[in-house]
C-alpha cells in the first residue's frame, strides 16, 4: 500500500538527462506543467509507464542543458513531483571520481553527502514555520536495495555505498581542492544532489542516487584535468546503461510498504518546532504539498 493516497500504486520519480526521458520502453507519455508554490521547476514533468508501472520523470538541467547548477529550483522541482504524487525518487547525476578503482563508466548508489553548496534556497521552511529534520541517513535503504537487485546480473559496474561531496561549481576543482576532498574520505564529486537530496527528505520522500563516473576530476596524474567534453563523451557511453538500470528498478520498487522502514516518510513528525498558533498562514499554505500531512493534523 502506497503512502500516496491510501491504496495507490507506488508513483517513482526520476531525476536526471535526456538518456533517461528518451529510453526505450517508455510508454504512454506526456509532458504536463506542474505548477509549484516556490517558482518554476526546471521543465514540465514527463508522466509515462515502464511495463505498465507508472513514472514522472524531470529533467534537472531543464531540456537542452539549459540551467546550471547553481541556478536549478531545487525546490520547486522537488515541490512539484510531491504535487504529482511521487512516493520514491531515483537520481541519476555525472560526477567525478575521487578514487582510484571507481574508475570512468562505474556507478555508485550513494550513501552520504557532504554539502559544500553556499548560493542555494536548502529548506522549504523559513521564518513563520521552522523545521529541523534528521538527515544523518540522507538515502533510503530500500531504494538502494532496489537499485542493486537491478543492477544484479547485468553488465554494469555498479558499487554500494560512497560518500557525494557536493560543490558549488559551475567551475571544476583546483587540484588543491580535489586533494582536500579526498583527504576528507569522499568517493565522487558533483554539483547537483545537494540540496535536492535534504529537500526530497523535508517533503517525506524516499530519494536514492546513482553517481555515475565520468572522470578523475582534477587529482589523478595520469588523466587529463576535466572537461566538458570529457563529461558529455562519458555520458553518452553511460546513458544506454542507466536507462536500464532505471527500467529494471522500477518494478523492484511496486512492492512498497506501507510506512518506509528508514522513516523518510514520517521525518517531519519530529521536525517541526513552531507552535501552531504562531505559524504563518501564508508559510502553511506554501508548504500544503510539502508539509500538508503533519500540518493538517495539527
Amino acid at each position: 500500500m502506497s503512502q500516496n493516497g491510501g491504496n495507490e500504486r507506488p508513483l517513482i520519480g526520476m531525476i536526471g538527462g535526456s538518456g533517461l526521458y528518451d529510453m526505450e520502453g517508455l510508454s504512454n507519455t506526456q509532458w504536463v506543467r506542474v505548477e509549484s508554490a516556490f517558482g518554476e521547476p526546471s521543465d514540465e514533468l514527463l508522466f509515462g509507464e515502464i511495463d505498465g508501472n507508472r513514472i514522472v520523470f524531470l529533467p534537472r538541467h531543464g531540456r537542452g542543458h539549459r540551467i546550471p547548477p547553481s541556478q536549478i529550483n531545487y525546490r520547486a522541482n522537488i515541490d512539484a513531483l510531491k504535487r504529482a504524487g511521487v512516493t520514491d525518487i531515483l537520481s541519476f547525476s555525472a560526477v567525478g571520481s575521487l578514487r582510484e578503482d571507481l574508475p570512468p563508466g562505474a556507478f555508485v548508489i550513494v550513501d552520504q553527502f557532504i554539502d559544500r553548496t553556499f548560493a542555494r534556497e536548502k529548506s522549504f521552511f523559513g521564518e513563520g514555520l521552522a523545521a529541523h529534520v534528521a538527515i544523518a541517513h540522507p538515502v533510503c535503504g530500500r531504494l538502494g536495495d532496489a537499485l542493486c537487485a537491478a543492477a544484479s546480473g547485468q553488465d554494469l559496474d555498479v558499487r554500494r555505498g560512497g560518500t557525494y561531496i557536493t560543490i558549488e561549481g559551475p567551475q571544476f576543482s583546483t587540484l588543491a581542492e580535489s586533494n582536500l576532498y579526498r583527504s576528507w574520505g569522499c568517493d565522487v564529486i558533483g554539483m547537483t544532489n545537494m540540496p535536492e537530496a535534504k529537500l526530497a527528505r523535508e517533503a517525506e520522500i524516499c530519494y536514492a542516487t546513482v553517481a555515475m563516473v565520468t572522470d578523475y576530476d582534477t587529482w589523478h596524474p595520469d588523466h587529463d584535468s576535466v572537461t566538458v567534453e570529457m563529461v558529455i563523451k562519458a555520458l553518452s557511453e553511460n546513458a544506454h546503461k542507466a536507462a536500464a538500470l532505471a527500467r529494471r528498478a522500477v518494478p523492484e520498487l511496486q512492492d512498497r510498504p506501507v510506512a518506509c522502514p528508514n522513516g523518510c516518510d514520517r521525518v517531519l513528525d519530529t521536525a517541526v518546532i513552531t507552535a501552531p498558533d504562531a505559524r504563518d498562514p501564508q508559510m502553511v499554505g506554501k508548504l500544503g504539498a510539502v508539509a500538508g500531512r503533519v500540518l493538517r493534523n495539527e
